[in-house]
């Protein structure tokens, strides 16, 4: 034949095929070379790209910092009587924040702020003094009052609130046969809260911080152990605070102070003192006596109680219409425990507290 067949190639015994593939095997098991033929590929796990969701905290009352159904109303103040004679008072057991002040003749005069809760009646109330309005303009609120000198009322007048006075016939307000003039006058809060203006509609600014539990407030977590406070604001004023396990309680002197509207003892969950110049004002009083104010723009000094314990604080007051703040030692804001609070403004020049 001209053309030669093509020569194939011997075929190899199966056994000897299989021999050299385990051969390979373990070669490449003992050097350590991958297989290319088997995947050694972690599995691709897609991460969590969900944000963390953050607790939802219930919402609180402003000027008392307690949970609940909160009610859009505009805090109401209201000036009220505290001499022996105006005693007991109604509804101060209910009102979220009380500021102790020291008018003329050495005589303690309340401001009550109402707003979580609504006193059937308050009082007895009466007029207006110069530091009122550094103690209510924060609040953009309502100021309930009797009456009050015209220089006193133009000061009233160019502050934020809203004026409810007496002497101008606001509804709500009325005179109790049961006591003797001037320390009758007593009001129903709804009537009053039901006269507020286009202006003054909604619920104040939070004032004093809060914690989220009277465990966690300031003085609780950092104070020193107390039992009673004891202040001395005038020559006609000393009224003190005993802790009972649970709550402050008030007396005047040697005397439990009482709400008549509940017949218990007035009770607060903080009593911060804060003290602050005391000096007179260009108003005058009877026979002459001087008016003084409280110089509470600024800063100064004060104690913080909460819990059976206190601690000392920095109160700070940027403006007139500004919240009052308070620091501790380190700089930052002290927390108060939920509940209502008693504010007492110490004269600096003859106040003083004792806690024991």
């Amino acid at each position: 034949m001209s053309a030669m067949k093509a020569r194939r190639r011997p075929r190899r015994p199966a056994g000897v095929v299989l021999g050299a593939c385990v051969a390979l095997l373990l070669a490449a098991c003992a050097t350590g070379t991958p297989d290319p033929t088997v995947s050694t590929a972690a599995p691709t796990l897609e991460p969590n790209k969900a944000a963390v969701a953050e607790p939802e905290l219930p919402a609180v009352w402003p000027l008392t910092g307690e949970a609940g159904e909160i009610v859009n109303r505009p805090a109401l103040a209201v000036k009220i009587e505290n001499t022996a004679v105006a005693r007991p008072q109604s509804g101060l057991n209910q009102a979220d924040v009380v500021w102790e002040t020291i008018v003329e003749f050495e005589v303690s005069r309340l401001v009550a702020v109402f707003q979580s809760e609504v006193p059937d009646e308050i009082g007895p109330i009466r007029s207006v003094r110069p530091m009122d309005t550094a103690i209510t303009s924060p609040l953009n609120g309502l100021l309930a009052f009797s009456g009050g000198q015209p220089g006193i009322l133009a000061m009233v007048a160019a502050s934020p609130v809203q004026a409810l006075s007496h002497d101008s016939g606001v509804d709500g307000m009325y005179r109790l046969k049961s006591r003797s003039a001037p320390h009758n006058v007593y009001a129903t809060p709804t009537t009053l809260w039901s006269q507020a203006d286009a202006e003054h509609q909604n619920g104040p600014d939070q004032q004093f911080s809060f914690a989220r539990s009277a465990e966690q407030a300031s003085a609780v977590v950092a104070g020193a152990p107390a039992t009673r406070l004891d202040f001395r604001l005038s020559g006609q004023s000393s009224p003190a605070w005993e802790w009972n396990g649970e709550v402050w309680q008030r007396w005047e002197g040697s005397t439990p102070a009482t709400d008549a509207a509940d017949d218990t003892q007035v009770h607060a969950d903080n009593v911060v003192s804060i003290v602050a110049a005391h000096p007179n004002t260009e108003f005058g009083a009877q026979n002459g006596a001087p008016v003084p104010t409280y110089t509470l723009v600024g800063t100064g000094t004060g104690t913080l109680a909460t819990g059976g314990k206190t601690v000392d604080v920095t109160w700070q007051k940027d403006s007139e219409s500004a919240p009052m703040k308070l620091f501790l030692a380190d700089g930052t804001e002290a927390t108060l425990a939920p509940g209502n609070t008693w504010v007492e403004l110490v004269p600096a020049e003859t106040g003083s507290l004792t806690v024991s």
